[in-house]
């Protein structure tokens, strides 16, 4: 093997290495790397844009992310696993909404802490929820309101 091939193996193996490395940053997959974390449960109503690996932000702030959702078919309703560090301890009156990061933009789950002394349990459920909100209904009824003032008007 020349002195030029194995630079250019050097060179193509350095590539691929910057190239994987950049692939594992970009998921996040160290992101809680050395961090325990404990589960909560939250039931959506309506889950749209939230699948496994969803951010879980607190003030603006990553903290963790979603391990699973799937389906209640007892109550029918989306069940998100949270996966939430364990040095951040929520109330139990703690709320989690899910929100969207633009027009195009996709969805993360924000946890806003209570105001109670007492904690939420590992396993334990959030209560208070808020599903995700559809752009499309929310400007469907702004055109029907429009449209019966309209009517109501003449």
């Amino acid at each position: 093997m020349s002195g030029a091939e194995r630079a250019e193996l050097w060179v193509g193996g350095a590539v691929l290495a910057v190239a994987a490395g950049f692939l594992v940053w970009s998921t996040g997959a160290f992101g809680d790397a050395g961090r325990g974390t404990y589960p909560l449960i939250a039931s959506f109503p309506n889950v749209n844009g939230v699948e496994t690996g969803t951010e879980i932000r607190m003030a603006g702030v990553r903290i963790g992310r979603v391990a699973d959702v799937r389906l209640n078919p007892k109550t029918y309703y989306a069940e998100a696993e949270l996966r939430v560090p364990s040095d951040i301890e929520l109330p139990v009156d703690s709320a989690a909404l899910i929100q969207s990061d633009g027009l195009l933009g996709g969805a993360y789950i924000e946890l806003q802490p209570g105001g109670s002394t007492d904690l939420l349990a590992p396993g334990a459920e959030i209560e208070d929820v808020q599903g995700a909100v559809s752009l499309l209904s929310l400007m469907m009824k702004f055109v029907d309101a429009q449209a019966s003032e309209k009517t109501g008007a003449e």
